[in-house]
């Protein structure tokens, strides 16, 4: 799989439970279970690939120019030790600020990150906070440093409606004010319809299909793509059953020859049983959908 991400950008994967997108976001970020590596390839962040950096070095620039907010921000943050003192600690590590300095600096990202007295709120611990207010501690422990990519995993998924669009609206103002690009991961593609630039669509460990967030939506050209946009519910008429796609994801050890999507594919051919298909003007199918023609739109003559 290959993709880019330009400052200022928000790249976002989407795809089924077990097509990767939090693996890929795991490996970018240097967090892969042990059993877990990365076995070629390059890793760019400003021209510097990680991958032929030492271990040290490695974790010296993500530290400085990456961060990770994940789907339970409860879970991610430390029970003993109050939500000033963390995210000082971020500071501290990134910046190499002083504890005086650090202290100051993480009041004044709590209050960025619209948490309302901030003073007070810094000497608090994580199970006197609400959801929504831990999702935005976990922010401001991110953007400690102003890191040059955030990766949002799933960052939304447990918070209610109005949460929901309050911390994307964070995110989207903080991506344009620090010029931080964002891979952005989500089962919703409501959402992505909303706050994307870029999409990529994921499938069993491959992007199968890339484009700008208008064009997909308006022309898919994978069968896979236009399957996850037809179970859309605001796409589904009245009366009628659901729209699914039938099948499962393969695991990652059970491959099938060929297209991986081709079991559950309507268009898949006997070459989609033998030959795994390229990426080429930004889809990987032997079988491509054809956009539909442009809408002819007729001027009617204006008279003065």
């Amino acid at each position: 799989m290959s993709f880019s991400l330009e400052a200022g950008m928000t790249l976002a994967l989407v795809g089924e439970s077990g097509c990767g997108k939090s693996m890929t976001c795991l490996a970018i970020a240097g967090l892969l279970p042990k059993r877990g590596r990365v076995a070629g390839g390059a890793l760019r962040i400003e021209g510097r690939d990680l991958c032929a950096l030492s271990e040290k070095d490695a974790r010296t620039l993500r530290r400085r120019s990456l961060s990770s907010v994940f789907q339970d921000a409860t879970g991610g943050l430390n029970p003993v030790r109050s939500i000033g003192w963390q995210v000082a600690e971020a500071v501290r590590l990134r910046k190499g600020a002083t504890r005086r300095e650090a202290q100051a600096e993480a009041v004044r990202l709590l209050g960025r990150v619209g948490l309302p007295d901030p003073e007070r709120r810094a000497r608090e611990y994580p199970h006197q906070f609400s959801g929504g207010m831990n999702q935005r501690a976990m922010i401001a422990l991110a953007i400690a440093g102003n890191p040059k990519l955030l990766i949002a995993d799933e960052a939304t998924t447990a918070l209610d409606v109005t949460l929901q669009a309050q911390i994307l609206d964070l995110i989207a103002d903080l991506r344009e004010s620090l010029g931080m690009g964002v891979i952005f991961v989500t089962h919703d593609l409501g959402l992505v319809a909303q706050n994307a630039d870029r999409v990529a669509v994921m499938y069993a460990g491959r992007v199968v299909e890339r484009a700008d967030v208008a064009d997909l939506f308006a022309a898919p050209r994978h069968p896979y793509t236009r399957g996850l946009l037809a179970s859309l519910p605001e796409r589904q008429r009245k009366n009628e059953r659901l729209s699914t796609i039938p099948g499962t994801v393969p695991t990652i050890d059970a491959l099938p020859p060929g297209c991986t999507f081709a079991p559950r594919c309507p268009r898949a051919s006997e070459r989609c049983a033998a030959d795994v298909p390229e990426m080429a003007l930004g889809y990987a199918c032997h079988h491509p959908l054809t956009p539909a023609p442009a809408p002819v739109v007729r001027r009617e003559r204006e008279y003065s």
